[in-house]
């Protein structure tokens, strides 16, 4: 499905905020997961899922990714903003405890 209007998948980082924007599916995880590793540096960073606009299961495996990554670079990395869908997505794939989702819908911040 080609959308002209499609909003494009990138990674970008703005200060110590790393941007997601776009879909993350299948067909751009690994070009993603790759560009975000990139952005990592020895700062705290929060990773910020508020453009996405469309997920897979594959988005699992890049949050997870950039936690194991996150340990060789930083010692702080959280995710805010994540979309309903993503919620939904850890909880059916049972990985809570492994990305954890915040209760605290003020700030919407999930901290990892």
């Amino acid at each position: 499905m080609n959308n002209l209007n499609a909003v494009p998948s990138i990674v970008f980082r703005d200060d110590d905020t790393i941007i997601v924007q776009g879909p993350v599916t299948i067909d751009n995880v690994v070009k993603l997961t790759q560009d975000g590793i990139a952005l990592f540096d020895d700062h705290p960073l929060t990773i910020d899922l508020d453009k996405v606009t469309e997920v897979d299961s594959t988005i699992i495996s890049m949050l997870l990714e950039w936690l194991r990554a996150a340990r060789k670079h930083t010692d702080s990395l959280q995710f805010i903003n994540m979309p309903e869908s993503l919620n939904s997505l850890i909880q059916l794939y049972d990985v809570v405890e492994l990305i954890p989702v915040s209760i605290n819908q003020t700030t919407n911040k999930r901290a990892i």
